[in-house]
């Protein structure tokens, strides 16, 4: 890899990735993320969640899906022993009831991962790593000229990129 190489040179252009507003309920962005192919690689689907302006506020994927659907499975403490796995299989049970309308109705505004960080188009490959590790992301959007999303940047690529000349 050149030292030389930018986030510009490896980042995924904007159009690329599905995006909704943020005021799109949860039922919606099931069929935007459903839509998307999970058969390819659920882990990085991904929505881009914007405001009125158009000015990302932050990413939606499947897992904050599940926990926006079921909120009390995530706050149960499992206790060790029958009980608690007794109580998790109920939870379980009951997790994906769509007939539950007002989990569904709830907007993605309320379960959305906030966007805090970001990279420039300019910045070296090795900076946009080093905040992705820092900061336990997998993506992480490119702005230009330090205001306008033109991109997103994914760990992956950076570790295909970095890890090219070896094996």
């Amino acid at each position: 890899m050149s030292s030389e190489r930018k986030v510009k040179d490896l980042m995924t252009d904007i159009s690329e990735f599905p995006h909704i507003p943020y005021w799109f309920t949860i039922r919606q962005a099931i069929g935007i993320i459903k839509s998307a192919g999970l058969e390819k690689a659920p882990h990085q689907i991904v929505v881009l969640v914007l405001e009125e302006k158009y000015h990302l506020i932050g990413t939606l994927g499947i897992k904050e899906i599940l926990k926006g659907l079921e909120p009390v499975f995530l706050k149960m403490s499992s206790q060790p022993g029958h009980e608690g796995d007794i109580a998790l299989s109920l939870v379980w049970d009951t997790m994906f009831d769509m007939s539950n309308k007002e989990l569904v109705q709830k907007p993605v505004s309320d379960i959305l991962y906030p966007i805090e960080h970001f990279a420039g188009t300019d910045d070296h490959l090795a900076k946009a790593a080093y905040t992705m590790l820092q900061n336990d992301l997998f993506l992480l959007p490119v702005l230009e000229d330090k205001r306008k999303l033109v991109g997103l940047i994914m760990l992956s690529d950076i570790f295909n990129e970095f890890s090219g000349g070896i094996a």
